[in-house]
């Protein structure tokens, strides 16, 4: 009973991991679109402040107290982190193989985007390489889960040699 269920984590493991080269790929899809609107509203908002003579800070700087400039502060602020974050993201992937983009779960941390990919995605059979590979590690990893879980709960009951 126990080696079926390790087996059908590893199963499951596999067709779970087997899906992450297409999911990847529509991310890197998003992200890219995310950082192509980003860059045209940093841009406008540099090309602004240039125009006026100041630098990013300067310009932010210059918005007076009222609570729609401390909103608009905050929100370009946020949008000058993000657009950096997701740039330095969308740099790493972009041509990374399967197993790099795997070995990189981090690179996929904006949560946003990741739910809508998810909203989007449909499984597929893996027909590629990189899915069968990745299929492997999965079985690997669910095999492995499993094994240690049921190893953990047996371990209590072990009988004790004698010597």
């Amino acid at each position: 009973m126990l080696r079926m269920l390790t087996m059908a984590g590893g199963i499951a493991g596999a067709v779970g991991l087997s899906q992450f080269p297409e999911f990847s790929q529509q991310y890197l899809q998003r992200l890219s679109g995310a950082v192509d609107e980003l860059k045209i509203v940093v841009g406008a908002f540099d090309a602004t402040a240039a125009i006026s003579g100041f630098t990013r800070d300067e310009a932010l700087a210059q918005l007076g107290d009222s609570q729609f400039e401390n909103d608009l502060r905050e929100n370009m602020t946020d949008s000058f982190k993000r657009f950096d974050g997701l740039r330095a993201d969308y740099d790493a992937l972009k041509n990374a193989d399967t197993l790099t983009r795997l070995s990189q779960p981090w690179r996929f941390a904006d949560a946003d985007l990741v739910a809508r990919t998810w909203d989007d995605f449909k499984p597929a059979v893996p027909v590629t390489t990189d899915g069968a590979i990745s299929a492997g590690i999965g079985f690997v990893g669910g095999y492995g889960i499993m094994s240690a879980l049921f190893a953990l709960l047996k371990w209590p009951f072990r009988r004790r040699r004698r010597a």
